[in-house]
């Protein structure tokens, strides 16, 4: 649940197979965090260091792996063991789920929260009323925050699996957002808009220092165009474009370009 909480991946190593002498027999477990951190372990030592090393090596949900290791007579001393052993290790990589991060708190971001649950995001919701990012009002976000956009920026911690909507109820707030959101590593931005109030926006974004690179990984107008009007079909046409994206970035391993 911590590591659902802060976006985080893992590795998890199963001891599947010993011979000779081993510190764990077959079943022992340890995960290995992003930050270093282990929990459980599969006997200490050399080998634990061995599979810390090969652990993180698998970090960012890449495919799963067997790996083996031997443990000399020397490694075997230095564990307290008698002679070296042969340990065989299941990692297997947990990939954090993708976090949306829907900035506004109205109409289309209750629909997006609601969809974006459903297809496996994390969902926070940012809005600097409180009436309007509770858990009430949002009872499918995992987590909302009522701050004003300078203050609630510095409590997120965005990489390739963060997905930014822009939907705040005033044009200011959504340039203050994506002044901050187009300098990130996000798998995707969007932000809604006329494309009168889109161009108006970029063009004071450049005078601020952002790049036209950044600025064309932006989805603005946000979402395919399906025709939507209502706010119900808006959300859709939203998260049909993030799912797009996404799925994109699984297959390429790499953020697709802006279409």
């Amino acid at each position: 649940a911590g590591l659902r909480r802060r976006g985080e991946g893992a590795v998890l190593a199963t001891v599947v197979s010993t011979r000779g002498s081993a510190p764990r027999k077959e079943g022992a477990k340890m995960l290995v965090q992003a930050d270093g951190r282990i929990v459980g372990t599969v006997g200490g030592g050399t080998l634990e260091h061995q599979v810390c090393r090969e652990a993180r090596k698998l970090m960012g949900g890449k495919a799963p792996q067997l790996a083996h290791f031997e443990l000399t007579n020397e490694d075997a001393s230095k564990e307290g063991m008698l002679c070296g052993g042969i340990v065989d290790v299941f990692l297997e990589p947990i990939k954090a789920p993708p976090v949306l991060l829907i900035f506004g708190g109205g109409h289309i971001s209750f629909t997006v929260a609601r969809i974006g649950r459903m297809v496996d995001f994390r969902v926070v919701v940012i809005d600097d009323r409180p009436e309007f990012a509770n858990a009430e009002r949002f009872p499918d976000a995992d987590e909302t925050i009522a701050d004003d956009i300078s203050s609630a920026v510095q409590r997120l911690n965005i990489n390739g699996s963060s997905y930014i909507v822009i939907v705040t109820r005033e044009h200011k707030d959504d340039a203050q957002v994506l002044e901050w959101a187009a300098a990130t590593r996000a798998a995707y931005v969007g932000m809604i808009g006329s494309r009168k109030k889109i161009q108006k926006i970029f063009s004071y974004l450049k005078t601020k220092g952002i790049t036209q690179e950044q600025l064309d990984r932006v989805h603005s107008p946000i979402g395919l165009p399906i025709g939507a009007e209502t706010p119900e079909e808006i959300a859709v046409s939203i998260m049909a474009e993030i799912i797009q994206v996404r799925r994109r970035e699984d297959k390429t391993g790499s953020e697709p370009p802006n279409v």
